[in-house]
């Protein structure tokens, strides 16, 4: 494969990225009681810890953790359903689907496992509550495990 080639796709996979902070930057700065800058750029890394401890959790359902498994070999395939290189859009099919498996996973292991494996901040897990679609009282991080 060229190096042009994965060069490009580096830069605009960075450049889509940067525009997802910038959004959620924004965002962040009208509404600070929900999120803070700093959640704002650890929401990416979070995330992946947070699905990796999921997958890895014995007490997940199989068909959970083989579904966020999927996720992430989707998420590292060159190919989607809209191509990564367009700005904005490109990712909003993969916020999608992170959103759509996670309600799955959420649906099957409940909300305590999503709560007891963020390894972020309050804020960014109300925003991934409210991704998976989790309804109820913020718990305040009681419980979390944020080893």
């Amino acid at each position: 494969m060229d190096w042009h080639v994965l060069l490009e796709a580096g830069v605009a996979i960075l450049a889509a990225y940067g525009l997802f902070l910038l959004f959620l930057g924004l965002y962040a700065r009208r509404h600070p009681e929900i999120l803070s800058l700093t959640d704002v750029l650890r929401l990416g890394p979070d995330l992946l810890r947070l699905i990796r401890r999921l997958a890895a959790d014995r007490a997940v359902p199989g068909r959970a953790r083989f579904l966020l498994g999927a996720l992430v070999v989707y998420l590292l395939l060159p190919i989607d359903l809209v191509p990564d290189f367009l700005p904005v859009i490109g990712y909003a099919d993969d916020i999608v689907l992170v959103a759509v498996v996670l309600r799955a996973v959420v649906r099957s292991a409940g909300p305590e496992a999503l709560e007891r494996h963020w390894p972020g901040s309050d804020g960014g897990l109300r925003l991934v509550r409210g991704l998976a679609g989790v309804s109820g009282p913020d718990t305040g991080g009681s419980g979390r495990n944020t080893a």
